[in-house]
């Protein structure tokens, strides 16, 4: 589970600001790598960036610490496959997880993309995390590229509007927060939608799984090449009493 720190400001100024950078590079076409996860978020992330940039690779950063502040970890192991779905070239960077460590295998991985690659910005699908936003964009500044948060302070009821407008086939595969077990498994649909939006008012959670109530992973979208199929998958706890959607054989 990822933790989250949240800001404080949620004006859409600051994400309609992210975007607007994106456009106004559009005509240099940046070459860009995306950290993607295989979730919702950065999956939407590397819509904006086929839109708006020359997106050469996409950065996984397989952790194997569950209690990352960093990276999303629940069923990292097929985000492999779902960027062989996409046809675009993926680096891999396993870290250990340690809090300042896994910094620097981030830091190793987006060296990598920018020499074999030859990125020269670095898209993320981070809405609300400061800690998070902020740390690559430290990493970015070091290395004398470009950092775009396409997502951030999106409203988050409208994000999840967005990727079904989209067609994004997306599942729950992890929750973490008090009566959201019915949610594992499910679909965002219209009406997971109206369901979240529901708990939102009735348990104070952030609709779109900022605060780690819920994480999510893709199995089709736009730019999928093919849909993706779990075969087989089971039910298991972690060890902060959070259920996950564990798959165990993709297609």
């Amino acid at each position: 589970m990822i933790k989250k720190v949240k800001v404080k400001d949620s004006s859409r100024k600051i994400v309609k600001k992210h975007v607007s950078r994106l456009k106004n590079i559009s005509s240099k076409k940046l070459n860009s790598a995306i950290l993607f996860s295989g979730g919702k978020d950065s999956g939407l992330a590397l819509d904006y960036a086929l839109k708006y940039t020359n997106v050469k690779c996409l950065i996984i950063i397989e952790s194997k610490n569950v209690e990352s502040y960093m990276f999303h970890t629940p069923n990292i192991k097929w985000a492999k496959l779902q960027a062989k779905a996409t046809g675009i070239p993926c680096i891999v960077q396993s870290t250990k997880g340690d809090k300042e460590e896994e910094l620097a295998d981030l830091k190793t991985a987006i060296k990598t993309a920018k020499s074999r690659f030859k990125v020269q910005a670095i898209v993320t699908g981070a809405i609300e995390s400061v800690y998070q936003a902020s740390r690559v964009q430290v990493i970015t500044n070091d290395l004398g590229m470009e950092c775009f948060n396409p997502l951030w302070q999106k409203d988050q009821i409208e994000l999840l509007e967005e990727l079904v407008r989209k067609k994004f086939d997306i599942i729950i595969i992890g929750v973490f927060g008090y009566g959201l077990n019915k949610l594992i498994g499910r679909k965002v649909d219209s009406k997971f939608i109206d369901e979240v939006k529901s708990l939102k008012d009735r348990l104070r959670i952030n609709p779109a799984g900022e605060g780690g109530e819920y994480e999510s992973f893709i199995l089709n979208a736009p730019y999928f090449k093919r849909p993706l199929d779990i075969a087989k998958s089971r039910i298991v706890k972690d060890g902060s009493g959070g259920i996950i959607l564990d798959i165990e054989e993709l297609s």
